[in-house]
């Protein structure tokens, strides 16, 4: 019997074009479920499949939920190892890649929602340590072509989906940022060009209108 596999997920979530991506990689057919979390209606599935935090996405396999992203894109590494693999298999290389994703997990999107959603000097402090942060992961990444080496892994699929959300941080917080972090943008657009990347990230454009709308419901426009 063949696999039953369900994505509910919000289309502009980083979080839900994690798993997409590594969905995609891995070359998995699933069922795509859209949650409308700006009305705020969650689905009785939703709500069932994930009774903690009541949030997507949550990836169903045979009827199983898999919540939050980097353990979901671990469990398609794990469940689907017959196909190329996201993490290493070295102990110590796979630790270091699972801290760098959870670096990003706990600084990339506060820090880009303050940019997006703040004003003034919370604003100019998110925008400092956005530019400080990206300074660092570029010092990690090193002269590699992906985080892992040659081969785009775990820690790009975790981060490569704020890229999309770049164009209304330039346009909020006034930054430039191929001109703060050259070598980031370099690595973005080389991730951009993977199959699984570019079918799976939003238009930039329609990103930036999202947040236009986001930023009208929290009365800021």
């Amino acid at each position: 019997m063949a696999d039953e596999v369900i994505l509910l997920d919000f289309w502009p979530s980083p979080f839900g074009i994690r798993v997409r991506i590594a969905l995609a990689e891995k070359g998995i057919k699933y069922e795509y479920i859209e949650e409308d979390l700006m009305s705020m209606k969650k689905s009785p599935l939703l709500l069932g499949m994930n009774p903690v935090h009541k949030k997507s996405p949550v990836l169903i396999h045979n009827g199983k939920p898999i919540c939050e992203s980097l353990i979901a894109v671990q469990y398609i590494d794990e469940v689907w190892n017959d196909r190329s693999p996201l993490l290493p298999s070295d102990p110590y290389q796979r630790s270091q890649a699972l801290f760098w994703a959870v670096y990003v997990d706990n600084k990339i999107y506060a820090i880009l929602r303050n940019i997006c959603v703040k004003k003034g000097e919370e604003q100019e402090v998110a925008k400092k340590e956005f530019i400080e942060t990206l300074k660092l992961l570029e010092g990690q990444l090193g002269d590699k072509s992906y985080f892992g080496g040659d081969k785009f892994g775990y820690v790009d699929i975790s981060l490569i989906p704020f890229y999309g959300r770049f164009k209304a941080v330039e346009i909020f917080g006034n930054i430039d940022i191929e001109s703060e972090c050259p070598k980031f943008i370099v690595w973005a657009k080389r991730c951009m060009k993977i199959e699984s990347v570019f079918k799976s990230l939003p238009d930039q454009d329609k990103l930036y209108e999202f947040i236009v709308e986001m930023r009208k419901k929290l009365g800021i426009e």
